[in-house]
Formats: structure tokens, C-alpha cells, sequence
């Protein structure tokens, strides 16, 4: 009987495997809830790559993102019961990430400059990363790992804060409204705060842009 019963919730597995690519997500959270893992599975595949390019652009450090990227499902995964559902899953387990990187952030004493080893090889193209100064300079030869090392320094001096309410909206490209409610803050203070850190990162890429 066993080995019927665990035959069946094998094929129950595989049939629920097989279904959740379009599910949606209300839906993959409750069958994550039920221990269907590949519903979970879909979940991450649908997100962790825009967690991590924020995470990424927070620490400047690919080891440090992959780290913090995969910290934050298993922590989401561990707290699925808590999730009221008040917010979307992303808006949710994104704010778990925010979290862990502004505490991992905090914890770091020293900034570690990024390495050549992380650049992303596809990044010319990256219209969110270049429209950073593209537009101000006119470079457009500009050499790419100078222009990941002087963008990375630059984010660093911005505090968790600015530098967060930045990558959200300029650089992950979501709007005031989700990055208020990913922050937890009010749309003034996000407009405030993107303001200022915009400001700065012209003080600080000031020389860079006149060359």
C-alpha cells in the first residue's frame, strides 16, 4: 500500500510539475505552501534574476548577490505561512531581499571594489546601465570595465537607502509606486530620496562625465 500510495504522489509530483509554468502566481504560492517544491521552483525561476541584478547593484559584488539572492527564497520559502498576501509574492519576497542586503551592507565594514571577474559581458548593452551617462558624455567609446568601476564607486557612496530607491527605479526600471511599497516608504520620500541621490551621482561622476 505504501509503495502505491508514494507511486501515486510521485505521479501527483510529476502531473503538478508539468502544470505550473502557467500558473499563476496566488496559485504557485499556495501549492508552495502544499509542498508541490516544483511550484516553488517556478516561483524563483520568475524572479531571481531581477532580485539579483538589484542585489547586485547594491554590493558590487557578484559572490556577495548570489549569497544574499539565494538567502532570501530559502528565507521566503521558511516564512510562505506568514505571507498574508496583502502584497504580490514579488513585492514581498522582494522586500526580503532589500532587507538582507541593507543588513548585509551594514554589517560590511569595508566596500570591496568590483572585480573584473563580475562584469557582465552583455552589459554594453544594457540601455538602463549606459543611459547613466551616455546621455552626458560623449565618450561613446567609453571602455566598459571603466565604466562599471567608476558607475560601482559611485553607487557605493550613496547611502542604503539613496543608493536603493536608485537601482530600483533607474536602473530596474519599476515605478515610484512599487518602489514604495518594496521600501515600505511614501511616494514623497521615494521622490525625495531619487532626487537626491541623482544629484549626487552627478557630483560624483562629475569629473568622469567631462573627460
Amino acid at each position: 500500500m505504501s509503495q502505491l500510495t508514494t507511486g501515486k504522489s510521485m505521479v501527483s509530483q510529476t502531473q503538478a510539475a508539468s502544470q505550473v509554468v502557467d500558473t499563476d502566481e496566488r496559485t504557485l504560492v499556495q501549492l508552495s505552501r502544499e509542498g508541490v517544491f516544483s511550484a516553488y521552483d517556478e516561483l524563483i525561476t520568475r524572479y531571481q534574476e531581477r532580485i539579483y541584478s538589484t542585489v547586485y547593484h547594491m554590493t558590487a559584488n557578484h559572490e556577495d548577490a548570489v549569497d544574499l539572492v539565494q538567502e532570501t527564497f530559502i528565507k521566503a520559502y521558511r516564512s510562505l505561512a506568514s505571507f498574508k498576501g496583502k502584497s504580490t509574492f514579488y513585492t514581498w519576497v522582494y522586500r526580503i531581499a532589500v532587507n538582507k542586503t541593507i543588513n548585509f551592507l551594514k554589517k560590511r565594514k569595508k566596500h570591496r571594489h568590483l572585480s573584473l571577474n563580475d562584469i557582465d559581458l552583455n552589459a554594453e548593452h544594457d540601455p538602463d546601465l549606459v543611459s547613466l551617462i551616455a546621455h552626458k558624455t560623449p565618450r561613446r567609446d567609453v571602455n566598459l570595465a571603466e565604466l562599471h568601476e567608476k558607475l560601482s564607486k559611485a553607487l557605493l557612496k550613496l547611502s542604503e537607502n539613496h543608493r536603493l530607491v536608485m537601482v530600483l527605479h533607474d536602473i530596474q526600471g519599476l515605478s515610484h509606486e512599487e518602489v514604495s511599497r518594496i521600501t515600505n516608504c511614501n511616494l514623497g520620500t521615494v521622490r525625495s530620496r531619487l532626487f537626491y541621490a541623482r544629484q549626487q551621482m552627478q557630483t560624483f561622476l562629475s569629473d568622469y562625465l567631462k573627460s
